[in-house]
């Protein structure tokens, strides 16, 4: 079974879209298997992450921006891919050092997420953006 989540982003931040996905997966009536989520694009990620502190968010954006500041920054005036604009090639950055991908079990139909844990969209773009999000479920 597989679908298609679209999430809207207005710039950087962590986007939670555990509740989607949840639901999906009570609507295909999942049971055991294993889910696997792919980001479709090359300027944002997929994370698992702490979904009770909005600060852990704000802290994994703020040190993310450390590491790949936009380009227009002096520390990055090295890059050269800057057609997109100059938080495009940074976006890059980021998205190939979190993953783009996930694979989360499922057991009588639910996630096996932890208590404090949600799945979110990184978008690493200033720009609102569409993403897109394919989900494919496997039963075992």
């Amino acid at each position: 079974m597989n679908h298609l989540i679209t999430l809207n982003t207005r710039g950087p931040a962590c986007h939670d879209f555990t509740v989607q996905v949840r639901s999906w997966l009570a609507d295909i009536d999942a049971r055991d298997g294993l889910l696997t989520l792919m980001v479709r694009h090359t300027s944002c990620s997929l994370l698992i992450q702490e979904n009770a502190d909005p600060d852990v968010q704000a802290d994994l954006l703020g040190w993310l921006n450390r590491i790949a500041p936009p380009a227009d920054h002096s520390s990055m005036s090295w890059l050269r891919h800057t057609a997109e604009g100059p938080d495009d090639m940074p976006a890059h950055l980021k998205a190939s050092v979190l993953p783009v991908s996930l694979q989360i079990p499922v057991a009588g139909g639910r996630m096996m997420l932890g208590t404090w844990q949600g799945i979110y969209l990184v978008e690493h773009r200033r720009a609102p953006h569409r993403r897109e999000v394919a989900a494919i479920f496997q039963p075992s």
